[in-house]
């Protein structure tokens, strides 16, 4: 996750530079919304195109992981978008908790903390070890070995 997060930087960065030239925007709380919406399109469109091109994108390539449907086949476009809406569950409810107590700070992060392992958590729930928005969404995440295993276990 903290891989991915460090690739998506890149992207929401040239992605919030090029929404600031298309609508000159001189500060960020300029159309703060639309930004989001934005943003929110723009992460989707890196996940799907990645996820039901290969399956994979770079980080889960490093950690050889692989999305597929439960069946392990490609992924449907469909099932890549219910996919990524539904993954913003990890933090989603952590979000609203924050957003009706008026936590700022720390009290968020921690907040935000117990959100995500929660989430997180849930993959204890299925037998697989699959995460909820996986199995809603049915969806699994499998292990793809690398050539150095096959030629390994040949």
């Amino acid at each position: 996750m903290v891989y991915e997060a460090l690739l998506l930087f890149g992207i929401v960065f040239v992605a919030g530079f090029l929404f600031d030239v298309i609508t000159q925007s001189k500060h960020a709380l300029t159309l703060r919304h639309l930004r989001q919406v934005w943003l929110f399109i723009v992460i989707g469109i890196y996940f799907v195109f990645c996820w039901t091109r290969s399956g994979q994108t770079l980080a889960m390539q490093t950690w050889r992981i692989r999305v597929a449907d439960t069946d392990g086949k490609k992924l449907p476009l469909v099932k890549a978008i219910v996919r990524y809406c539904l993954a913003w569950m990890w933090f989603i409810p952590a979000m609203a908790i924050n957003y009706q107590l008026g936590l700022k700070e720390w009290p968020m992060v921690i907040v935000l903390g117990i959100g995500i392992a929660g989430w997180a958590m849930t993959s204890r729930l299925d037998e697989h070890g699959q995460f909820l928005h996986d199995k809603l969404a049915k969806t699994r995440l499998f292990h793809v070995s690398s050539e150095n295993e096959k030629i390994a276990t040949m």
